[in-house]
């Protein structure tokens, strides 16, 4: 199938950002400026992360044939059997989060990268973890191409980093059965996890929010589409 051959070729097309058929132009830019246009009217009005994402070029994180469809308010295939978010659904997470330069923030699932970079615009301190190499090491290409040095990790998102926190704001970009006790554990007093939890087929959008040790506030945003929060390595 077509789509295979695109998916297969991924990180093939992460080696081409040199190419100058893949940097940004001001096509590309106009685009973003009608997508960013979308999402405010889709209520999404938090400034810094509008600028982060008319910053960002979207198409250099897309599978090779779909750059074209980058800034289309819709998800993507990408490697592994993974998609790159709906723009609205990363925006709406990165909102929740309300980060400020300088947090501290754990991501669960680096995917393609496109979600680490608008958070690394954001000025945060990020920690992203993924579990499918194929996407661990294409996404480094990527962000470091275009600036952004987080802190990449090749491990399974259900354990975190307990080394490395607490952490200001965690961010879980797959569908999770339940909300992890261990990653809300790694949050600080005060701190905000952000995370899609049900069933395979549909999630619920939750805030939670630490307020002591043993205390957290719930917080249900509607429902979301994600593919499932694996455990392990791949």
């Amino acid at each position: 199938m077509i789509v295979e051959k695109h998916i297969k070729n991924y990180t093939f097309a992460k080696l081409k950002i040199l190419d100058k058929k893949m940097r940004d132009s001001y096509k590309y830019k106009g685009l973003r400026a009608r997508l960013v246009e979308v999402l405010r009217q889709k209520g999404i009005n938090q400034e810094p992360v509008l600028n982060a994402m008319l910053k960002i070029p979207r198409h250099l994180f897309m599978a090779a044939g779909f750059e074209e469809r980058a800034y289309q308010d819709n998800a993507f295939p990408i490697a592994a059997g993974q998609t790159i978010s709906q723009p609205y659904t990363v925006a709406f997470q990165t909102s929740l989060l309300n980060i400020k330069p300088g947090d501290k923030v754990l991501e669960i699932g680096t995917g393609s990268g496109y979600q680490a970079a608008v958070i690394a615009e954001l000025g945060a301190k990020l920690y992203t973890l993924e579990r499918q190499k194929e996407l661990f090491k294409s996404a480094q290409v990527i962000l470091k191409e275009l600036g952004y040095f987080p802190y990449c990790y090749f491990k399974d998102g259900y354990e975190g980093l307990p080394t490395y926190g607490p952490f200001d704001k965690i961010l879980v970009t797959a569908g999770a059965p339940e909300m992890p006790a261990s990653l809300a554990n790694q949050l600080k007093i005060g701190g905000i996890l952000v995370a899609p939890i049900g069933p395979t087929d549909v999630q619920e959008m939750i805030k939670l929010t630490r307020l002591s040790e043993t205390e957290f506030e719930s917080k249900n945003y509607g429902a979301f589409s994600f593919v499932p929060m694996l455990t392990g390595k791949k």
